[in-house]
């Protein structure tokens, strides 16, 4: 049931990007995270109502899958529409840590149920993400830009109207102001400066036509974001990292009880402390990528510190240092990296490309993340030892994609 859950995620994501290239973000994001809320929930609700029907389960992390796919390239398109590239390695490496949190607090929350009311273990976060989804409506502002207009709106002088134009990026629409105050007066003219000001001038009304403009960027395409430097690189590279990264996800509790022998809550409470590294990790990452100015750099070094503390036995430092060097790159690539490579110079200003280029990252990487898991469990029936084989390769194999983009 992982597996059609990470496969669906995988196919869907790189459909989501064009997608959301093409929707309004929030709009977008909200109904996503509606649908995911519910899905999630109906899965906790197979336990309650003594559901037993495999089809059910794999029907419901299926759609759940595509659902999500909706999530990350709106909000690193949101996060990128705020933030400049100078300081975004930190700025990403801050707010991804999100992540990690969610992982956390989704460990816990499962541990506390799984024994009792597996069930209560996907409804409790069902109806928290379905509430953020309805905080993200109410609250979401897309762009910058968007405040400028709602600072208009409520600055403009009494009795002007909102005129609104055609779709701009991302499906924000552009607002222009038109007086109108008092209505055509004779010879068709109208006050110049508000009445209540005591302005007296008059100036001329005419028919004004907005046409769009025919130089006006279209959404990218997919073949076009392929194209862009770097992107099947980081791409591949991202594959071969997040096979890494899930594979920990996915089979680190397991490991943790068969190797120290510990029951199933307090594995899960010890396992949490891997994503307490990906938190410094994905942070370190981004600092040192914006002082050197070289992500690939960075990414590559991480990665060839991290295949030595594989298989070092489920304690607390290897937990902590494994999680940092692990989901460094991880997180360094999904967020600043992929905002670098949508808006880079050979798109020429184009800012109508970075849903599309995230999506494309993500969703490669979400290929290994389907695969990761689905190894390990064939290769663990061998000895873990064959687990960590795996993985110091697919170390290795990302190290290696990373090699010819010195530039970056």
């Amino acid at each position: 049931m992982d597996y059609s859950f990470l496969c669906a995620y995988a196919i869907g994501m790189y459909l989501s990007g064009i997608i959301g290239e093409r929707l309004p973000i929030r709009l977008y994001l909200t109904v996503g995270m509606l649908c995911s809320g519910l899905f999630t929930c109906l899965f906790g609700l197979g336990y309650i109502y003594n559901i037993h029907s495999l089809a059910f389960y794999i029907f419901v992390q299926v759609a759940n899958g595509l659902v999500q796919t909706t999530g990350w390239p709106s909000v690193v398109t949101c996060i990128s529409n705020w933030f400049g590239k100078g300081r975004r390695g930190l700025i990403m490496g801050l707010w991804n840590s999100h992540t990690s949190v969610g992982n956390i607090l989704g460990s816990l929350i499962a541990g506390s149920y799984v024994s009792s009311n597996w069930g209560m273990s996907f409804i409790v976060p069902g109806i928290i993400i379905a509430a953020m989804g309805v905080v993200c409506f109410l609250f979401l502002i897309e762009h910058p830009n968007d405040l400028k207009t709602m600072h208009a709106q409520t600055s403009s002088p009494l009795g002007t109207t909102t005129c609104k134009g055609w779709n701009g990026a991302n499906g924000q629409k552009a607002m222009y102001l038109q007086y109108t105050h008092g209505g055509l007066q004779s010879g068709d003219q109208e006050p110049l400066l508000c009445r209540e000001n005591g302005g007296s001038g008059r100036y001329p009304v005419h028919q004004v036509v907005v046409v769009k403009s025919e130089s006006e960027p279209s959404a990218i395409s997919f073949m076009g974001a392929l194209r862009i430097p770097g992107v099947i690189e980081f791409s591949l590279c991202l594959l071969f990292a997040k096979l890494v990264s899930y594979t920990f996800l996915f089979w680190l509790p397991l490991y943790i009880t068969k190797a120290a022998h510990l029951d199933a809550k307090t594995a899960g409470d010890l396992s949490t402390l891997f994503d307490v590294g990906g938190i410094v990790g994905g942070i370190l990452a981004g600092v040192i990528s914006d002082k050197l100015g070289k992500r690939a750099t960075t990414c590559a070094v991480m990665l060839l510190l991290a295949a030595p503390t594989f298989g070092l036995g489920p304690t607390v430092a290897m937990l902590l240092v494994c999680g940092g060097l692990v989901n460094g790159p991880y997180a360094l690539i999904t967020t600043a990296v992929s905002a670098d490579l949508g808006t880079h110079k050979s798109l020429k200003g184009n800012a109508r490309a970075l849903s599309t280029v995230t999506a494309i990252i993500d969703g490669t990487g979400s290929v290994g993340a389907a695969v990761g898991p689905l190894l390990a469990g064939v290769l663990s029936a061998g000895g873990w030892d064959q687990v960590f084989y795996m993985l110091m390769t697919a170390d290795f194999l990302a190290l290696l994609l990373l090699l010819r983009l010195k530039e970056h």
